[in-house]
């Protein structure tokens, strides 16, 4: 098994796990391997140094002049990964604690703020002009793009 360092066009960084090199290329080539954040298609394979696992974990040892400690300074850092895994997380629960109404959103959106149907979270496809009258209405929406990976089911 070949895990794999990959990039989509538009800056996202993810691993791919291939049975070998030559079925990364063959599923490349084809298509069918998409960005888990934005669904592009366009997937480059970054360079990666092998793992090594040497025994003896070594501390961190700050930078001559450095007043936080090793641990202080390594948990002000966030990495792209750190936060594209925070916003799938954060995605994955508003599926899960929401009712997919599908192209009905505007209509039961209505339905809601005017007291027809009992108040939930809802989520489902608008139009920006939809968008907008909902506004107008005074009902508040957000767009939120949902990666095509988690399209479906929530597991």
């Amino acid at each position: 098994m070949k895990v794999l360092n990959l990039r989509c066009a538009n800056g996202h960084g993810f691993e791919g796990w291939f049975a070998s090199e030559d079925d990364f290329l063959s599923q490349n080539g084809r298509s069918l391997i998409e960005c888990p954040m934005c669904g592009d298609r366009a997937i480059a394979r970054l360079p990666s140094a092998p793992r090594l696992n040497l025994s003896g974990a070594r501390e961190v040892t700050p930078l001559p002049g450095s007043t936080a400690s090793s641990t202080e300074a390594t948990a002000q850092v966030v990495t792209s990964e750190q936060m594209q895994a925070a916003y799938l997380h954060g995605v994955r629960q508003l599926l899960a604690r929401t009712e997919d109404v599908g192209p009905r959103f505007p209509e039961e959106a209505r339905r809601i703020h005017y007291g027809e149907s009992p108040q939930r979270g809802i989520r489902g496809q608008a139009s920006p002009e939809e968008r907008e009258a909902l506004r107008e209405e005074g009902i508040e929406t957000m767009a939120i793009p949902v990666p095509r990976a988690l399209d479906g089911p929530v597991q």
